[in-house]
C-alpha cells in the first residue's frame, strides 16, 4: 500500500502553507513596476501614486498565480531539489485540487483588476501573464530561451507600471532592466548547476545544455551591458531635461557595487539560488540598494544641483 495520501483524503491545507505557496517574498520583484513612478517624477501625484500601488498589487495576483501554475507542472522534479522539496506542493502540505482552485481565482482577480485600471495596462498583464505560462508549458528547457523569458517579464512589469499612470519610460531605463534581469536569472542559474552537481538536469532539463564556465562568461557580459545602459540612461540628455539636473551619474557608484556584491556571492557559491531572498538576507546587498533609491531621489529632488 502506497505511503502517498491521494487528493480526497489528505487534510485540508494550513493557511500557513497556502501563504508560502503564494511566495510573499517574491513580491519584491514587482516593485519593478513603481520604478516608473520613481523616475518619471510623480510622487507628489497622489493619483499616479494610486494607480502604481493598484497595479503593483495586481502584478502580485497574477505572479503568484504563476508560482502556483509553475509548481503544480514542477512538483515532482522539486522533490529532488534540496529546498524545493520542501515547497507546499512538492512535500503535499497543499492539494493539487486547492493549488489549481487559488490559481484560478488568482488569474481572474488579476486580469479583473486590470481590465478595470486600464485597457493598456491590461494589456501588458495579460502579455506577462501569457509569456510566463508559456515559460512554464516548455520555455523554460530551451537554451538562454528561458532566462531571457524570464528577463521579458520584468521588463513587461515596467512597462505595466509606466501605462498604468500613462507617463513614458526611458528606452535606456528598458534596456537596463532586462540586462538586470538577465543579470540574475543568469546567476540563478549558475547557483543552480553548481550546488545539484549532476543532478542539475533531473531538476531542469535546461541544464544539460548550460555549463558553469558558460554562465559565468554570460554574467559577466550581461553585467557590462546593465552597467553601460544604466551609466547611457544617466547622462542622456532627456533624463537631464526632465529631471533639470545632470547630476543622475552620482547613483553609479551603488549599482557598481550592488552588481560587484551579488556577483562575488554567486562566484563564492553564499547565494544567488533566489535573488528575492539574496536581497532580504545578504544585509550589503539591501543597504546598498536602499542607498540608491535614496541617491536616486535626492538628485532628483535637486540637492545635488
Amino acid at each position: 500500500m502506497s505511503g502517498t495520501v491521494s487528493d480526497t483524503h489528505r487534510p485540508p491545507a494550513t493557511a500557513g502553507a497556502v501563504l508560502r505557496l503564494l511566495r510573499p517574498y517574491q513580491w519584491t520583484k514587482n516593485g519593478v513596476v513603481l520604478l516608473p513612478l520613481v523616475f518619471a517624477q510623480e510622487l507628489n501625484n497622489p493619483t499616479a501614486v494610486t494607480r502604481a500601488l493598484a497595479a503593483t498589487g495586481i502584478f502580485c495576483l497574477i505572479s503568484c498565480a504563476v508560482y502556483i501554475f509553475n509548481d503544480l507542472l514542477d512538483r515532482d522534479q522539486d522533490r529532488l531539489h534540496p529546498d524545493k522539496r520542501n515547497r507546499p506542493l512538492a512535500s503535499g502540505a497543499v492539494s493539487v485540487r486547492t493549488a489549481a482552485l487559488l490559481c484560478v481565482v488568482l488569474v481572474t482577480a488579476g486580469l479583473t483588476g486590470a481590465a478595470a485600471l486600464s485597457p493598456r495596462f491590461s494589456l501588458a498583464a495579460f502579455g506577462y501573464l501569457a509569456l510566463m505560462a508559456a515559460y512554464s508549458l516548455g520555455l523554460k528547457h530551451l537554451l538562454l530561451i528561458d532566462v531571457i523569458c524570464v528577463a521579458l517579464g520584468f521588463v513587461l512589469r515596467a512597462t505595466g507600471g509606466a501605462v498604468a499612470i500613462d507617463v513614458r519610460f526611458s528606452n535606456w531605463l528598458v534596456v537596463c532592466t532586462l540586462f538586470l534581469a538577465l543579470f540574475l536569472a543568469l546567476g540563478k542559474r549558475r547557483h543552480e548547476l553548481a550546488v545539484l552537481n549532476a543532478d542539475a538536469p533531473a531538476h531542469r532539463a535546461v541544464h544539460d545544455a548550460y555549463s558553469v564556465d558558460f554562465l559565468d562568461a554570460m554574467i559577466l557580459l550581461v553585467a557590462g551591458a546593465a552597467m553601460v545602459s544604466y551609466t547611457i540612461y544617466t547622462c542622456s540628455q532627456e533624463v537631464v531635461t526632465r529631471i533639470g539636473t545632470d547630476k543622475m551619474y552620482l547613483t553609479l557608484p551603488f549599482v557598481v557595487y550592488g552588481l560587484g556584491r551579488y556577483l562575488w556571492l554567486i562566484r563564492q557559491g553564499r547565494d544567488g539560488g533566489d535573488p528575492s531572498m539574496t536581497l532580504l538576507r545578504d544585509y550589503p546587498l539591501t543597504v546598498t540598494v536602499f542607498c540608491w533609491l535614496a541617491s536616486c531621489a535626492l538628485v532628483m529632488h535637486g540637492a545635488f544641483s
